[in-house]
């Protein structure tokens, strides 16, 4: 079985990499924006018609959340002209297409978990990118997961993790928003559920929600990260409002997950467990 993965350097595609070498069975070709640039169709075809996938995971993306706001072509053009690729390529290839979406499509106006039922509201450019992605797709080629996720963070890339021990190692005292609720989720912990659904067997398209356990806000996630690492510091909880952003964030962005464990009968860990046993 062949895997293809974009987005390979991103923390997604490293920690896909990471795993690959547990799972033999499977022939992985991972590829960066340089040897696959998703926003052109005619090298999608290239890459495609070189390896011939069974399947492909778009782990490629643009992710500045609050750079999207004054770049909203080039977030387009990654986020959903690449995805519109993909899925033409995908179809013209009958390779089903595992594509990662976020918590970003939703407003979080709500105070219980969102399910894949709820209807998506983004409140920026980022959001709405994302959005338009599971769109095309959707529109396009039926063989598809869309897999939305939320705070990701991992051993790999830059990410909230890295950012809080970074600032402990250059400063006493750090302030971190508590008012916005959301789910950690480990990278690699993602990167196994993915392949868990390809080898699963079980060809039960559509969207569905992923994420560690649990719930917390950015200043309980760094507390614990400070926690796990034997750091102190002065940690201070703050406001939005003390912190603004050219992107309005969520205030609460949790997702049900029962979708993804009822139909591959996944098991997840909190998001302490799996932070815990990040290596850094």
């Amino acid at each position: 079985m062949v895997v293809l993965v974009t987005g390979s350097s991103g923390q997604l595609g490293q920690s896909l990499q990471f795993i690959a070498p547990n799972y033999t069975n499977i022939e992985f070709v991972f590829c960066d924006s340089k040897t696959l640039d998703i926003t052109s169709f005619n090298n999608c075809e290239t890459i495609f018609s070189k390896y011939k996938p069974d399947f492909c995971i778009n782990a490629a993306a643009y992710t500045a959340v609050d750079k999207a706001e004054s770049e909203p072509e080039i977030a387009f053009e990654i986020n959903v002209n690449g995805p519109k690729n993909l899925a033409k390529v995908c179809k013209l290839n009958n390779t089903v297409l595992i594509h990662i979406s976020t918590d970003f499509v939703f407003d979080g106006n709500k105070s219980l978990p969102y399910t894949e039922k709820d209807i998506p509201n983004p409140t920026g450019v980022y959001g709405q990118t994302k959005l338009d992605g599971e769109i095309a797709i959707q529109q396009i080629w039926n063989k598809h997961y869309i897999i939305r996720t939320s705070w990701v963070y991992s051993q790999f890339g830059n990410n909230f993790m890295k950012t809080m021990l970074r600032l402990a190692s250059e400063r006493d005292t750090i302030s971190v928003v508590n008012d916005q609720i959301g789910t950690p989720t480990n990278a690699v912990d993602l990167a196994n559920t993915i392949v868990k659904i390809i080898i699963s067997k079980k060809l039960k398209f559509g969207i569905y929600n992923y994420s560690n356990e649990g719930q917390c806000s950015w200043y309980d996630f760094a507390k614990k990260i400070f926690e796990i690492n034997n750091i102190t510091i002065n940690l201070l909880p703050i406001p939005t409002t003390s912190f603004p952003t050219p992107a309005k964030r969520p205030k609460f962005s949790v997702l049900d997950k029962s979708e993804i464990k009822n139909t591959f009968d996944l098991e997840i860990n909190s998001w302490e467990e799996s932070l815990k046993n990040t290596p850094l």
